[in-house]
């Protein structure tokens, strides 16, 4: 019996490490298609963390990407101070190093904006919506472990555009027919990635991530459904976003433990 214990264990080891391997694969491929696109005003700087941040990316695939999992939650795109810092989706610096436990060499964007430089894990500016997603995650689950064992958060495109004064420009902000050739590459990379997990429902992080799950997957048999943005720039998710996200989660079907007395993440 031990033996055969021993030997389980190791086989599930190794699919999580082949399925971290896959989900980087994944990331590899389209930080390379999407290289290849160009944009026009008002975007001035594209920054892409998948390719100065991969080895942020790779540890958090390698530790946490291994399948199945229950629920896949899908964000937009990065911000300044989240993903394009630390390679991590939501990826809030304290929430990362503190709570995730990874710390990783960062480098640069090609062409950076003055206003808004890549400092990676010394970074000391905080990304809201990541610290209310990893906080939420902290106080349900305890630990990451917990968590991934369930679930997983993954970005629908990896890009952050930024305008010329460094502000900002979210994904569904850009021309019409930019977004279209950026989704005939995030959809393909969503649809591997939702085979690579298989997970019984898609959350998208807001209603653009919905909308763009529901039109990626179609035809595969997920469930689609979405949870709030946790933006402090959406008034509703300033007002209790916990519950919110927790009733949008159960309306999905899928239950959640009772709350821990853990601290929020990144405090």
């Amino acid at each position: 019996m031990p033996a055969t214990s021993s030997g389980a264990s190791r086989g599930q080891a190794l699919e999580r490490v082949q399925s971290g391997a896959a989900l980087l694969a994944i990331a590899d491929r389209l930080s390379r298609e999407l290289s290849t696109l160009r944009f026009r005003p008002p975007v001035a700087f594209v920054y892409n963390p998948l390719d100065y941040a991969r080895e942020g990316y790779a540890a958090y695939v390698a530790r946490f990407g291994g399948g199945p999992k229950e629920a896949v939650f899908v964000g937009m795109n990065p911000g300044p101070f989240g993903m394009a810092q630390t390679g991590v989706p939501f990826g809030e610096v304290a929430s990362v190093r503190d709570w995730l436990g990874i710390r990783t060499a960062i480098g640069k964007p090609a062409l950076e904006h003055p206003k808004r430089p890549v400092a990676g894990f010394e970074c000391h500016r905080a990304e809201v919506s990541g610290r209310r997603l990893w906080g939420w995650a902290c106080r349900r689950f305890r630990t990451p472990d917990a968590f991934f064992s369930r679930f997983f958060v993954a970005n629908y495109c990896p890009l952050l555009f930024l305008e010329s004064s460094g502000r900002n420009l979210p994904l569904d902000k850009l021309a019409s027919d930019e977004q279209r050739a950026i989704a005939a590459h995030c959809d393909e990379a969503l649809r591997d990635t939702v085979r690579e997990l298989a997970p019984q429902c898609v959350l998208g992080i807001g209603r653009f991530a919905e909308r763009r799950a529901a039109i990626a997957l179609a035809g595969m048999g997920v469930r689609v459904g979405s949870i709030p943005h946790p933006s402090p720039a959406s008034p509703a998710a300033n007002r209790g976003w916990d519950e919110q996200a927790e009733r949008a989660i159960a309306d999905c079907g899928v239950e959640l433990p009772a709350p821990t007395a853990a601290l929020p993440a990144g405090r």
